[in-house]
C-alpha cells in the first residue's frame, strides 16, 4: 500500500471511528465502557467528553511508553483527532438521539459496525496502534495474561469508574462490550483482512519513510 493511500486510511478511519462512537451514544441505550468513563468524567470535571478522551489518551500513552511500548504517528493523531471529532459531531442534529428501544438498537448496531470498519482502515494504515490498544498489549506483555482477559480487565475497570462518576450504563453498554468483537470479526472477514499481517511503524520509521518519499518525489520532479 502506498503512502498516500495509507494516509487516507488513517484520516478516514479516525473520522469514521468517531462517527461510530457518536452513533452508539445517540442510540440512548447506555454508552460503551470507555465512553461511560469519558462521560462520567466529563460531567464530574465540567469539560467536554472529547477533551476527556484526549486527556485520557495522553495519560494512557505515557503509561504505555513507560511500560516499554513504542508509539506511532497514527497513535498521536488518534489521541487528538477522535476527541476533536466527537466534540464536533455530538451537537449536530445530523445524528439524532433515539427515543425508543428498536430505533436505538438499530443505531447502536450500525455504530458498532462502523467502528469495526473504521478499525480496519486505521489498522491497515500501519501508522501505530491506538493508545487503548497499546495499553492492552502492554498489559498482556507485563502480566502474561491473555489479550482477551487484559481487555476485559481494562474495560470493566474504566466502566465501573465511569458508572460511579455518573456515566450512562445500560443494555447498550453490555452489547457494545461483547458485540464489538463480533462486528470486527465480521468486517475483517468481509474485507479479507488479517490484522496480524500489519507491521506498525514507530514514529522514527515513519519519519524516515516520509523523508525517503519526499526525496523520491523531488527527484522525479527534477
Amino acid at each position: 500500500m502506498n503512502l498516500w493511500k495509507r494516509l487516507v486510511y488513517l484520516f478516514l478511519g479516525t473520522f469514521l471511528l468517531s462517527l461510530g462512537i457518536v452513533m452508539t451514544m445517540k442510540a440512548n441505550l447506555g454508552y460503551a465502557p470507555w465512553d461511560v468513563f469519558h462521560r462520567g468524567t466529563a460531567d464530574t470535571v465540567g469539560i467536554t467528553i472529547g477533551n476527556v478522551s484526549i486527556v485520557a489518551s495522553l495519560v494512557i500513552s505515557i503509561i504505555v511508553v513507560l511500560l516499554g511500548e513504542k508509539l506511532g504517528i497514527g497513535t498521536i493523531f488518534n489521541i487528538f483527532a477522535i476527541g476533536i471529532y466527537i466534540d464536533l459531531l455530538l451537537p449536530l442534529k445530523l445524528i439524532p438521539e433515539m427515543q425508543s428501544f428498536i430505533p436505538g438498537m438499530i443505531m447502536l448496531i450500525l455504530g458498532l459496525f462502523l467502528c469495526a470498519f473504521s478499525s480496519y482502515l486505521y489498522i491497515a494504515s500501519g501508522f501505530g496502534a491506538g493508545p487503548r490498544d497499546s495499553l492492552m498489549v502492554a498489559l498482556e506483555r507485563k502480566t502474561k495474561l491473555s489479550i482477551g482477559l487484559c481487555r476485559g480487565i481494562i474495560e470493566v475497570t474504566v466502566c465501573l469508574i465511569g458508572w460511579i462518576l455518573g456515566g450512562p450504563v445500560g443494555i447498550g453498554t453490555v452489547i457494545s462490550a461483547f458485540g464489538i468483537g463480533i462486528c470486527v470479526q465480521t468486517v475483517f472477514a468481509w474485507v479479507k483482512f488479517d490484522a496480524t499481517s500489519v507491521k506498525h511503524e514507530t514514529i522514527d520509521e515513519t519519519v524516515k519513510n516520509l523523508k525517503g518519499f519526499y526525496k523520491k518525489s523531488v527527484g522525479e520532479d527534477a
